[in-house]
């Protein structure tokens, strides 16, 4: 039979938010292209949303709107949910619902998957249905295909993303115009890059939902939220931005996940980066991922984040993925974190204390003999060893005098310890501040 004999696959959508409507404009407008490519017509009969009686701008033809999205999960006619609400609840409750009804999911909830993913996937392999994520992480950018598939035969040796569009905007728009955070986190808000409270964006929160799945899929571990390392970029200033670059750096907020011998390392915080490197010309709302495994070498993805049709595309890309392997034995089909679920490892993920960076210290001092050398000598004593110290002429003389060190690579707990001491000098007028580094080398 024809595409076009057979019955369309019937989809039901949870949220008629920007990804939903996103979501029916690319299937309306692309459908025949979709079907060639998924062997079979995809069609959208059921869409829950707050409020049905709102106009939007979507095509609606053909879809029948509730405001209980249990209909939708009950609907027997209905082979595939897609969830684009967001949020926990009363997402988890819906998509455990769907698993247990028989249905296929298709999810964009970063937040689900990596606090509540190891139950979901338990439940789907069960039931013998598929779950698919790809818009969780990154938007538009097929990272996870990439990571689950293309990737198959490398052993991943570690990885870094920008994969926060609101602290990237930020960060460089305080490069670009020289501004401080407080005066570019208005603009982004002004602009609608940031929401009116941006705690979930800038505090790191977000990016390390979509660490904690990259992390499982590129080294074979259970999802494991609590185990990341979350830092945000408010104690960012424009004096560190400027100094970053003068030596030849950029400071980006990055999610990065590197294996070792005693571990994982799961982190997400600010980071100056070489200004050479790729990831460090992603600017604006743009999202990329930096993936190094042992036979592909490092391999740059980047594009849009966010936003209406990229994130549609990813959940499009999805939909058609499951309608290729509804008839695939549940067996054969490509696993959701990319390993076969018996050998899943309990690699350790390691704590922050453990895990070894360079960094960037800036200190403010009083410009009096014998600073540097007290400051030096912490440092010696806890085996931290300086690549390049600078003194630079200070804007406000009562401020004290900044000193911008870069040392090599240092255990984190040591590196603390040296902070700690550092900051009981009297000659130091404020905490030292403190950005790892990574050469991506």
């Amino acid at each position: 039979m024809t595409v076009a004999e057979l019955a369309p696959v019937k989809v039901g959508l949870l949220g008629l938010g920007t990804v939903g409507g996103g979501t029916l404009t690319v299937l309306a407008r692309n459908a025949q292209l979709i079907a060639s490519r998924a062997g079979r017509r995809i069609q959208v009969t059921h869409a829950s949303a707050r409020d049905i009686r709102r106009t939007r701008n979507c095509p609606l033809a053909g879809v029948s709107l509730v405001e209980d999205p249990m209909q939708v999960v009950d609907d027997p006619g209905i082979e595939i949910v897609a969830e684009l609400m967001g949020g926990i609840e009363p997402a988890r409750t819906l998509v455990l619902k769907a698993i247990s009804n028989g249905k296929h999911v298709v999810t964009a909830n970063k937040a689900l998957i990596a606090l509540h993913g190891n139950e979901i996937f338990a439940a789907a392999r069960e039931r013998g249905v598929m779950v698919a994520f790809e818009a969780a992480v990154a938007g538009g950018i097929p990272v996870i295909k990439v990571m689950r598939e293309a990737l198959a035969g490398n052993d991943v040796r570690w990885l870094a993303g920008i994969i926060n569009g609101t602290c990237n905007f930020i960060l460089s728009a305080m490069s670009e115009a020289g501004s401080d955070f407080a005066e570019v986190l208005a603009e982004a808000q002004r602009l609608g890059y940031a929401e009116a409270d941006p705690s979930f964006d800038i505090d790191g929160i977000d990016a390390a939902h979509k660490l904690t799945i990259l992390a499982s899929l590129a080294f074979g571990i259970p999802l494991q939220f609590n185990r990341v390392y979350v830092e945000g970029i408010r104690h960012v200033t424009g004096e560190d931005v400027k100094y970053a670059e003068r030596l030849g750096y950029r400071i980006k907020h990055l999610g990065i996940a590197r294996q070792n011998a005693e571990g994982v390392e799961i982190r997400v915080h600010p980071t100056l980066i070489p200004a050479r490197q790729p990831i460090a010309q992603v600017n604006g709302v743009m999202n990329a991922v930096l993936v190094r495994g042992d036979a592909a070498g490092p391999v740059l993805l980047s594009g849009a984040g966010a936003g209406a049709e990229p994130t549609a595309s990813s959940v499009v890309a999805d939909l058609v993925d499951v309608v290729r392997a509804l008839t695939t034995d549940p067996g054969n089909r490509v696993p959701h974190l990319a390993f076969q679920p018996d050998t899943l490892g309990a690699t350790r993920v390691l704590d922050i204390a453990e895990t070894e960076t360079a960094c960037y210290l800036r200190l403010q001092a009083a410009d009096e003999p014998g600073v540097l050398a007290d400051v030096t000598r912490i440092l010696a004593d806890r085996g931290i060893s300086i690549e390049a110290i600078i003194q630079l002429e200070p804007e406000h003389a009562a401020q004290g005098v900044p000193v911008v060190i870069l040392t090599h690579g240092v255990r984190e707990e040591a590196m603390n310890e040296a902070i700690t001491r550092m900051e009981q000098l009297p000659a130091l007028k404020a905490p030292v501040v403190r950005i790892r580094m990574e050469p991506f080398a």
